[in-house]
């Protein structure tokens, strides 16, 4: 069972939230990154989460017709047949979809979910993401209201980032300052809306100072201890301890203090894109500096095949981001805790 059924994967998210522990979820924009993502995942012996962005999603539909939910469902669809040859189980995700892309990328891919379940089928993708951080909360609420009653007859997990993530993720943005810090008040307006599992599962990004990319030391103050305060809130309210399933976003470059308090606060999940895009180009960029006279061909010569053939460098690839996968689960305490 390499692909997480729904039950599956809800014993995935309750095993790290007991344990303290969370699952790197890994960006893919490519069979060869997906293969990465999985190859460290194994090494590690951890579970984990495969996700696609809307920018990733329109890469892999191909440049000729840049379709997002084409490139989303072929790499799903390619993951489900690759993925048995891994001893791992993987639970695939969408990644942030702002208010203007819904109608061209969540809604359609819960259509195809929505289809299949009909059928007696599991759903293509385990859990989607809505990003309405941009919008007012009432209005983000208000559209995760839609979006969770679809995903729950999907048996999908929806993800909702309420308050803004900094920096820039797809072309989405939002400025390094105090509003990227999650009120208790939020929180409650979320159960409020959402409820505590009664109207379906979601995962909860709520914002403690986290920025997306990697910055210099002293750019960014995370508050992971935050989290805390946001259970306790809620759980003083309706009555029920630790409430949320929270998602760690912008976690490159976090110290190992930071996701330690993170895990002990409720983090199931912690998103990882940037170190592993980094740790997948680095070996190729020293491939091509190391053998220019071979991948190019210099004044009339004829270059050398083996060293621009892209299975020579992609190997490379491979293994450096499959090793930087393979730390993110040391870090994230996920290692050994595949499912049996």
């Amino acid at each position: 069972m390499p692909i997480a059924t729904p039950e599956v994967y809800n014993e995935m998210l309750d095993r790290a939230k007991a344990g303290k522990f969370a699952y790197p979820a890994i960006n893919v924009t490519s069979s060869q990154t997906l293969h990465a993502a999985l190859r460290g995942f194994a090494e590690a012996e951890s579970d984990g989460i495969i996700q696609i962005s809307t920018g990733g999603a329109e890469f892999l539909g191909g440049q000729h017709s840049k379709d997002m939910v084409t490139g989303a469902v072929a790499l799903a669809e390619f993951a489900h047949i690759v993925a048995k040859k891994y001893d791992i189980t993987v639970a695939l995700h969408t990644d942030h979809c702002p208010k203007d892309k819904l109608d061209g990328y969540v809604r359609p891919l819960l259509a195809v979910s929505e289809e299949r379940v009909a059928r007696g089928e599991n759903p293509l993708f385990q859990s989607h993401m809505w990003d309405g951080s941009a919008e007012t909360l009432a209005d983000n609420l208000s559209i995760a209201q839609e979006l969770l009653e679809r995903a729950r007859a999907a048996k999908i997990i929806l993800e909702v980032e309420i308050t803004p993530t900094g920096g820039e993720e797809d072309g989405v943005s939002h400025e390094i300052n105090d509003s990227l810090y999650t009120t208790v008040d939020d929180a409650i307006r979320t159960v409020e809306a959402l409820g505590l599992g009664e109207k379906g599962r979601y995962l909860l990004a709520a914002s403690f100072g986290n920025v997306h990319g990697v910055y210099k030391p002293g750019n960014v103050v995370l508050r992971p201890e935050l989290l805390k305060e946001l259970n306790e809130g809620v759980a003083a309210k309706y009555g029920k301890a630790s409430p949320f399933d929270f998602v760690f976003h912008g976690g490159s470059g976090s110290s190992a203090e930071e996701i330690a308090t993170a895990l002990e606060n409720g983090v199931v999940k912690m998103n990882i894109d940037t170190d592993t895009q980094y740790a997948f180009t680095r070996p190729v960029a020293a491939h091509m500096f190391q053998n220019y006279d071979g991948v190019l061909k210099v004044d009339g010569e004829v270059g050398n095949k083996k060293t621009y053939d892209p299975r020579t460098w992609g190997k490379l690839a491979e293994a450096s981001m499959a090793q930087r996968v393979l730390e993110a689960c040391g870090n994230l305490r996920s290692t050994g805790t595949k499912i049996k």
